[in-house]
């Protein structure tokens, strides 16, 4: 018995969960209750996918350790093993119970599948090294089951709406909370409405509170297989296809090209709206004055902006009023309600959309680079500016070796992965199609576990549940991820996800994980469906059994809806959704068409000004390097410079020259001959004025006569003595 494997899958999806949320959500900034709560819910929806694996292997060894003792212990016919599952009302009737070696194989296809189980019982049940106790999964199971549950459709689907709400009270917030969840909850309740009529008119089953569990369950496990089977129908295509356009340079760049235009008008449609409100902010700002009643609202509004912003409003302390001035109109509570929930959305908006635009256009220049290195002779890789490696990755990433990975490494080994990706998705696309019959065995899952368990190699039977687990929960998390509805729900990196999308997307893996984990045992051939006679695993046994209860769901519905995943792919796969849309008017990254063009040329104008922006301001960040460079600082260099103003008044005195002109003039600074560079922009500044006494006068040359430093009669550079000629003053 060794529980070390479970508690470093624990400790890992621990790690995981917080580096997501840190990844997509701001905790300094959100409310700390929200943290919490999504971060439980990601946290049990990531252990339900890595602790199933385990799951699944003590179930093995469960099944091989009984075979062995009936093997060796052999029961009579009459007798049943407690571990054979009880069979549906249809079965029984067409399907004779034979007992053959006291196991019981009810549904003749279940017959091979058996036989191979016995076949392993003359093998040796070791004990696998990740063994977990029996009775320790199904608390973990109901525990992170029924936390999941209560979560997904109680908990987060209030906080979501009360935490987006802009009400100023806690009863207005849940008034909007209670009324923005009625189509939540009245999905949940049509479906759970449908199973328990159906339950209540048979009059061979007994409504119970354990047959409730078991509707509530089901339908909440059928709510998201709807959703799963969608999701799956875009992920399957979409994960490979990243590859693959990741390792085409060319197609990658008109894409970003492509966002970049979209975003563009995006972000000055956000920064237009939230000038528009703020202005209106403004506005109610000036019209309430401290002593309203209203005006504590008003402060909380201007919380909610810019910091900018906040300064720039006056205080509004007193409450003076010009004689015959207009009195402005006084906005009511709901007015105000709905101002603040335009700063909220405004100033949301504002900067996401800000910072997308710097990462894509970052990710624009690293495409460029690498479009323009693709043809040096040299084999060094150029950047178009400098990305300041540090520490190891500046020892490592020379410029030569950075040509040859991006260049020629880095597409050669996305396109490996990807033609790895096609073939999971395509395994996995024939399993979810064929995963019903069970003579003989179709799926391709079923048949590599299968065949791992007949040589009880349990350390194999773990990595392949992995391997599969991972990637479908990859397929769909992905576009759990990466899908937007709108600007109602979309995750942005770098901390920029509203609090509302992150527990909507909490919402959505709670939802999703337990069907998700159901349908992986379904195409194992460890489900409730292909399971029959054998020892269920602990964490089906959570689930509950809606064969007897639901048998239309069990084995119709969760059976033959999965199979049209196979036609979500092709949809995917030829872009039918995105043409749809494009013809609808929604802008979409589709082929050659006239839209996707125009789109290409305007990014690519826009990272041409967005380039030129940045060398203007590289070059005003240089010069003003420069400048506090030579411009004295500090009280040291003053009293430097006053020290040597007396020397060098000290050696005129005596017939010298000044110690810093010996080497330099103040000629050249303003000559034509002067060299270009940091010296041409010495003029403008005002660290060196040109001191126009008659020591600085009798610098310039032995040519200039002594002028005098004052006088209200005769000026700079005018000689006291007249001119010999009528050309010598010229």
């Amino acid at each position: 018995m060794s529980v070390g494997p479970l508690i470093v899958e624990i400790l890992c999806v621990f790690v995981l969960s917080a580096y997501l949320l840190h990844k997509y959500g701001d905790w300094r900034k959100q409310h700390p209750l929200v943290t919490v709560i999504v971060f439980i819910s990601w946290y049990f929806s990531f252990i339900i996918i890595f602790i199933l694996p385990l799951d699944v292997t003590t179930t093995f060894y469960r099944q091989c350790r009984n075979e062995s003792q009936l093997t060796k212990h052999p029961i009579s016919t009459q007798e049943t093993p407690t571990f054979v599952q009880k069979k549906t009302t249809r079965e029984a009737d067409t399907n004779t119970l034979l007992a053959t070696d006291g196991l019981t194989t009810g549904i003749s296809s279940d017959a091979p599948l058996n036989r191979s189980r016995r076949a392993s019982a003359s093998l040796e049940c070791k004990e696998p090294w990740s063994y977990v106790p029996e009775h320790i999964l199904p608390i973990i199971w109901s525990i992170v089951y029924w936390t999941s549950y209560l979560l997904t459709w109680i908990v987060m689907p209030m906080m979501k709406s009360y935490v987006s709400a802009a009400a100023f009270t806690v009863r207005g917030k849940l008034k909007t909370a209670i009324v923005e969840n009625a189509i939540w909850y009245g999905s949940y309740l049509l479906i759970f409405g449908v199973f328990l009529i159906y339950v209540a008119i048979n009059p061979s089953i007994h409504l119970d509170a354990q047959n409730l569990q078991v509707i509530g369950i089901t339908a909440s496990n059928t709510w998201g297989l709807l959703l799963l089977v969608l999701l799956l129908g875009y992920g399957l295509v979409e994960v490979p296809r990243k590859y693959w356009h990741q390792s085409q340079k060319g197609y990658l760049l008109n894409y970003v090209y492509f966002q970049l235009a979209k975003l563009s008008t995006e972000k000055s449609e956000a920064e237009e709206h939230l000038e528009d409100v703020l202005e209106d902010v403004r506005r109610v700002s000036d019209a309430i004055k401290y002593n309203h009643p209203s005006r504590r609202h008003i402060n909380t509004i201007i919380t909610k902006c810019p910091d900018a912003f906040q300064d720039s409003l006056s205080k509004h302390l007193d409450d003076f009023q010009e004689y015959g001035q207009r009195p402005e109109q006084i906005p009511t509570e709901n007015d105000l309600v709905k101002l603040h929930s335009k700063v909220i959305y405004a100033a949301q908006t504002n900067r996401r959309t800000a910072t997308q635009w710097d990462i894509l256009v970052d990710k624009a220049f690293e495409l460029e680079d690498v479009q323009s290195n693709e043809n040096s002779h040299s084999k060094t890789y150029n950047h178009t500016y400098d990305p300041n490696y540090t520490g190891l990755r500046g020892y490592v990433c020379t410029p030569s070796v950075e040509w040859h990975w991006r260049i020629r490494l880095m597409p050669s080994m996305l396109k490996a992965i990807t033609a790895v990706l096609a073939v999971c998705s395509l395994m996995v696309i024939w399993s979810e199609m064929t995963f019903f019959s069970l003579n003989p065995v179709l799926s391709l899952f079923a048949v590599f576990v299968e065949s791992a368990s007949n040589k009880n190699n349990y350390l194999l039977i773990e990595l392949l549940c992995i391997l599969i687990m991972a990637y479908i929960s990859w397929c769909c998390y992905y576009t759990v991820f990466k899908i937007r509805i709108f600007d109602f729900y979309f995750l942005a990196p770098h901390h920029q996800t509203d609090e509302n999308s992150l527990i909507f997307c909490g919402m959505m893996l709670c939802r999703l994980t337990p069907p998700l984990c159901l349908n992986f045992l379904s195409l194992i051939h460890l489900g409730s469906y292909g399971n029959a006679g054998q020892i269920q695993t602990s964490y089906t046994m959570v689930m509950g059994h809606s064969t007897e209860l639901l048998p239309f769901i069990q084995h119709g519905f969760n059976i033959y809806y999965p199979i049209i995943v196979a036609l979500l792919c092709c949809a995917t796969f030829f872009h039918l959704g995105s043409r749809f849309l494009s013809c609808l008017g929604f802008q979409q990254f589709v082929g050659d068409e006239e839209m996707t063009e125009d789109m290409k040329r305007e990014g690519l104008q826009l990272m041409k000004r967005e380039k030129r922006k940045r060398e203007r301001a590289q070059k005003s960040e240089s010069r003003k390097r420069y400048i506090e460079k030579i411009r004295p600082n500090g009280k040291s260099q003053r009293l430097q410079n006053m020290n040597n103003s007396h020397r060098d008044s000290r050696s005129i005195e005596d017939g010298g020259i000044p110690s810093d002109l010996e080497t330099s003039s103040l000629l050249p600074k303003f000559s034509k001959d002067a060299a270009e560079g940091p010296d041409q922009v010495e003029i403008f500044t005002d660290s060196e004025g040109v001191d126009f006494s008659e020591n600085s006068v009798t610098s310039f040359g032995g040519n200039i006569q002594d002028t005098p430093a004052s006088g209200s009669d005769s000026g700079v550079g005018r000689s006291r003595q007249k001119p010999r000629g009528i050309f010598d003053d010229v």
